[in-house]
């Protein structure tokens, strides 16, 4: 019989170098096989169990049931995974968060998917390894509704954040955006305006939708056309070429809607471009209510999203999942707020305007 110091695999155990990775290339099965024979699952064929058994004794593995036992364990931790971690939205929305869970002894980890199906996987395995307690996710353009089926088999509770996926019910805390564009467009239409355009939203998630819905029947309440619906990145560099590009039609708009600040702050920059003033030649209205939006020029009108108050209900729902794993799923859904500043010309002087018909200032 071989001893032990013969058998480099048997030295390499004791190094605690053989993984499970290990094993499932040996016995020629995925990762997923092994753990599943490891805890003795009844899933596994027979022959499957037979053959990685067969790798295991052969790598000298012994599987330690004390630290997988651990696993069971709660780690006070909370993983958030947003898709654009440079808007100033999400940063007042981890503020919320970070404000509950800081109360209850908790810590988050951020990551940015960059609206990535393949990197939030990534990210989400990585936060599975680490043992969070739940995940508080903003689903990334594409992202398939088989996912959540996912981390519901995967026991880790996930509470999805102003976008969401799959079928109800499911944990999820978000605002009303079909309300707050309709806010907007209402809004617009009592200032004068006839010819207003929504801007921004490529990728078909309810966020968007939302957002379409809401300018769609808004226009059609008010017998408006509903043609100037432009489907762009999120970005102000995606709000600077678009009201570029809109600008130079033969009928331009006289009021735009943008999905969120960032876009229509590079809206106002495209609009100073092209020599005209924003509020006055053309009026401009974002979604978010960031706080740079009182400190632009002209000060952003905007339709106040509250981020801060999402990450609160959001931390506040992932406690109450993670301390009652089987109860009823829950939506919490902002009710949004129009925020009246500069930028849609309500406050401002409208005589010089090139486009628009003279506007009708709200008391």
């Amino acid at each position: 019989m071989a001893k032990d110091n013969d058998n480099p695999q048997a030295v390499s155990l004791r190094d605690g170098s053989v993984t499970l990775q290990d094993i499932a290339a040996h016995a020629g099965v995925s990762r997923s096989t092994v753990s599943l024979v490891l805890r003795e699952s009844p899933l596994v064929a027979e022959r499957t169990r037979e053959k990685v058994q067969a790798s295991i004794k052969a790598l000298g593995y012994v599987y330690n049931r004390g630290a997988a036992a651990l696993r069971g364990s709660r780690t006070q931790t909370l993983g958030v995974v947003v898709y654009d971690i440079a808007n100033p939205f999400f940063g007042a929305m981890v503020a919320g968060i970070d404000a509950v869970l800081n109360r209850q002894n908790y810590v988050s980890f951020l990551t940015n998917s960059e609206d990535s199906p393949a990197r939030q996987q990534r990210f989400l395995e990585r936060m599975r390894e680490h043992r969070v307690d739940a995940i508080l996710l903003c689903p990334a353009e594409g992202t398939e509704p088989q996912l959540i089926e996912t981390l519901q088999e995967w026991r880790l509770p996930c509470v999805q954040v102003l976008r969401h996926v799959g079928q109800p019910p499911f944990d999820y805390a978000g605002t009303d955006f079909e309300q707050g564009v309709r806010q907007a467009v209402n809004h617009l239409v009592a200032l004068g305006h006839r010819h207003i355009a929504f801007l921004g939203g490529q990728a078909e998630h309810s966020a968007t939708r939302a957002r379409w819905q809401g300018y769609f029947a808004a226009m059609a309440d008010h017998g408006l056309e509903q043609t100037l619906c432009l489907r762009t990145g999120l970005t102000r560099q995606a709000g600077f070429e678009a009201i570029l590009a809109l600008m130079d039609e033969p009928a331009p708009p006289t009021a735009v809607i943008c999905h969120n600040d960032l876009m229509a702050f590079g809206a106002m920059l495209g609009l100073k471009r092209l020599g005209l003033t924003p509020g006055i030649d053309c009026a401009v209205i974002g979604t978010d209510d960031v706080e740079e939006t009182a400190l632009s020029d002209p000060a952003l009108t905007s339709v106040a999203t509250h981020p801060h108050a999402i990450g609160e209900e959001a931390a506040r729902l992932a406690l109450r999942r993670i301390a009652n794993p089987d109860g009823a799923r829950e939506q919490v859904v902002l009710s949004p707020r129009l925020q009246v500043r500069e930028s849609c010309g309500a406050h401002r002087p409208s005589t010089h305007s090139r486009h628009a018909k003279p506007l009708v200032t709200q008391d």
